[in-house]
């Protein structure tokens, strides 16, 4: 990172690296000349040609099989297909502390449809009902729990609209699952939104706002709104719920840049999706904003905090941790505040306090505990243990294995 001072005004100039395996697509473009118009140095490095070297004392990085030169940030590209490697390399990177506005869990998480629904769903981000099965015996009955058919049927791994199909019976819904489960496809069960009419629309969320936001309209009969599927978009302005559940959820999944995919439903906006490299051709040509620029100008405040993993770091001290405490109706600590509470004495400090959908951050002595608060705190592990509620648990003693029991074989040992 390099500072160029002219008169009052300073300025600094970041080294930056794009991640993309397609250098020439609009997006990566975009990206590379809003870096270069500020004067940044930028390049764009092709993902798969990356080698993680962990052979010396520092995390380390070739490229071409070379030693990687030091970068300031980067921004990560990584396409569907090369996830795993892609996040590996991510990985890499904020291990050499070097910035990046989406974490490796971040993108892992939301390529998941799966687990990106469990993590929303644990902070009450509205969502389309879901459920997840694989047992035959369990379709149907899943079915019924998202309100019947019609009902959409997507593959766990899916992108762009691919792998999303409507279903407009039960009968048809529990043979396409059948088919998919018998090719080893895992898949979501979801609730057809009717009153969305083949619209949604996409938040693109940079840090803590939504930079632009476009309205995509399905083509006739199709329920599937994505542009390259011959759908329209329209720029539209958001609603202060609309965009306070799209930056929530992009923080939630740990991505700073990110597009959410919501639907329009009767009680507020419901959340599809969370993309971790949204396209920039349709929201720029929808909207007519630089969103490209509005990244690297994020990327450009934030480089000089590269994102850590709190948790990996506070955990080393020899019997300290991080813990999530829930302030229970019953519990003591419900009106004190945290001067009161007596946290501070026994060597556990609040890092957030968590109030439904509000996050407190490094919250005021004086603040005053509610019930179901839930605290982020350090400290002594044997301290904060004190404070979650015990369970009921029975040693059981190892018993001997009966004489009849079933023998294993070697093919059902490879089964398990």
């Amino acid at each position: 990172m390099v500072v160029h001072t002219s008169g009052t005004h300073t300025r600094v100039v970041m080294k930056l690296a794009i991640l993309s395996r397609a250098p020439r697509s609009y997006s990566t473009q975009r990206l590379r000349t809003a870096a270069l118009d500020r004067g940044h140095t930028v390049k764009v490095l092709n993902t798969l040609r990356f080698g993680i070297d962990l052979s010396g004392d520092e995390p380390d990085l070739q490229f071409r099989g070379k030693q990687l030169s030091h970068y300031d940030a980067i921004l990560p590209r990584i396409g569907n297909s090369i996830t795993y490697f892609g996040t590996a390399v991510v990985r890499q990177f904020e291990q050499m502390d070097v910035y990046t506005p989406n974490t490796s869990w971040g993108i892992s998480n939301s390529r998941d449809k799966l687990r990106a629904t469990q993590i929303l769903s644990r902070h009450q981000i509205g969502m389309p009902a879901t459920t997840f099965v694989q047992g035959r015996n369990d379709v149907i009955p899943a079915i019924e729990r998202v309100g019947g058919a019609p009902v959409v049927i997507k593959l766990l791994e899916g992108t762009q609209g691919i792998g999303v199909i409507l279903a407009p019976t039960i009968k048809v819904a529990e043979a396409i699952i059948e088919t998919l489960q018998s090719t080893k496809q895992n898949v979501l069960i979801q609730a057809f939104v009717e009153e969305s009419k083949g619209r949604d629309i996409r938040a693109l969320v940079v840090g803590d706002r939504v930079v632009a936001a476009m309205r995509r309209t399905a083509r006739g009969d199709e329920f599937r709104s994505n542009v390259h599927r011959g759908g329209t978009v329209e720029a539209v302005d958001l609603d202060a719920d609309h965009e306070a559940t799209a930056v929530r959820s992009a923080q939630i999944m740990g991505l700073r840049v990110a597009g959410v995919d919501m639907l329009e439903g009767r009680d507020g906006p419901l959340v599809m999706e969370v993309n971790s490299s949204p396209g920039l051709a349709g929201i720029e040509a929808a909207t007519g904003l630089d969103v490209a620029g509005a990244i690297i100008d994020f990327v450009d405040n934030q480089v000089a905090f590269p994102e850590l993993d709190v948790r990996q770091r506070l955990t080393v001290s020899t019997g300290y941790g991080v813990a999530d405490l829930l302030v229970r109706e019953d519990a003591h600590l419900v009106g004190q505040s945290l001067r009161e509470s007596g946290l501070n004495e026994r060597d556990i400090t609040v890092l957030t306090l968590h109030r439904g959908p509000q996050v407190i951050p490094n919250p005021k002595p004086g603040r005053v505990l509610e019930a179901n608060d839930r605290l982020l705190c350090f400290g002594r592990l044997e301290e904060m243990r004190e404070m979650i509620p015990a369970r009921r648990q029975r040693r059981s003693r190892v018993r001997l294995l009966p004489p009849d029991a079933i023998t294993a074989t070697a093919e059902d040992e490879a089964e398990t």
